[in-house]
């Protein structure tokens, strides 16, 4: 019981393309106790009176112990500092509008919560992105003639997977022997879980966080439903970003309601969390499904800022985005836009104090 008092809770955030990093020690259970800290390249240790934690950080990051600045005593949280760091260049991600749906390979679709098969053995000989939604208006501004694209929609044919912002689409007429109504919900025979919706009797739209596109020799991955999600969203937002500029995000179900208003402050932070070195050593649950012992310590995420919108707040913020040209909307599933919020709460939460609020919104951390 003596180790147990000695814990102390710990966060530690690396961004990357700064060099520096954010280091929390949370106050020992036993308050008054005294904290004894030491820095090297590779760890920080934390002395008790009742027992120690010693955090060893994963390769490839190291700190600089004598940057150590800005100590501070924040209330509720513990010691503030800042310090500098060496932290090897993110990996290049896997684009989302790529993910194993490579050309001329023979692939699999299933649904990510329960692994029934959608698609089997489907050879996509085309893998193509798709314009910005709003193409077609953008070419009536352009063109000087009529627009030559009206009326034309584009699908695609039965070897093609198109690929929207947070959508694949396919065409499904010969999997399913017959043809479709148009505008009607796709869901899963075995889960009832919706995975997307039909766009005509041919073409149907399968949202990106409800499939999982696999090559037919492979197998169905068996992945946490909230670690996909946040996998998901977070390579969506990183991708939309860079390609287009814009940080702010409306998440709407589709049924057309705004559940989220979110905002991308950074892509290039690196969370670090303790591993279970010793006795009286405890995780800071920031990150969901990161508490195997054993498992790395780091997790690459985007940090966002956001406010939730259910239940009619934040309706007149919600109404100035949605008129904004600049905030770029992300439609998905309802019950993943509540999922999505759900995930955002839980890890604000975990969040030391004084770090969920930044001016009127909450912060969150999604992995990638």
């Amino acid at each position: 019981m003596a180790a147990a008092a000695a814990e102390t809770r710990v966060f530690l955030e690396v961004r990357r393309r700064l060099q520096s990093a954010l280091l929390i020690l949370g106050e020992p259970d036993e308050g008054g106790m005294r904290l004894d800290v030491s820095i090297t390249p590779t760890s920080l240790l934390m002395r008790t009176p009742g027992g120690c934690t010693e955090i060893r950080l994963p390769a490839g990051v190291r700190l600089v112990p004598s940057s150590c600045g800005g100590l501070q005593y924040v209330r509720g949280d513990g010691l503030h500092l800042r310090l500098r760091a060496q932290a090897e260049s993110s990996p290049q991600l896997i684009s989302v509008f790529n993910q194993s749906s490579q050309a001329q390979e023979s692939c699999t679709f299933y649904c990510q919560s329960c692994g029934e098969v959608m698609i089997k053995d489907r050879k996509l000989l085309r893998v193509l992105p798709l314009p910005s939604e709003n193409w077609n208006a953008l070419v009536g501004e352009w063109c000087c003639h009529p627009d030559p694209f009206a009326n034309r929609p584009l699908h695609p044919r039965e070897n093609d997977c198109f690929i929207g912002d947070s959508f694949f689409l396919v065409n499904l007429r010969s999997d399913l022997g017959q043809e479709p109504k148009a505008n009607t919900k796709v869901i899963c025979k075995r889960c009832k879980v919706m995975l997307g919706e039909t766009v005509s009797s041919e073409t149907t739209k399968f949202y990106m966080t409800e499939v999982i596109i696999r090559p037919s020799e492979g197998s169905f991955p068996n992945i946490p439903r909230s670690q996909f999600v946040q996998n998901v969203i977070a390579q969506c937002l990183v991708e939309l970003s860079s390609a287009r500029s814009t940080f702010r995000f409306t998440i709407q179900g589709h049924d057309g309601k705004v559940y989220i208003l979110l905002w991308v402050l950074n892509s290039d932070s690196l969370v670090i969390e303790p591993l279970r070195s010793s006795s009286c050593s405890r995780k800071f649950p920031l990150l969901e499904g990161s508490s195997e012992a054993g498992s790395s310590s780091a997790w690459n995420a985007i940090k966002v800022l956001y406010q939730p919108c259910v239940k009619s707040r934040n309706k007149e913020l919600a109404s100035s985005w949605e008129g904004d040209i600049s905030v770029h909307p992300l439609t998905l599933p309802s019950a993943t836009c509540l999922e999505l919020l759900l995930i955002l709460s839980r890890n604000n939460a975990s969040l030391p104090l004084s770090l969920r609020q930044m001016n009127s919104f909450q912060v969150a951390f999604l992995k990638m």
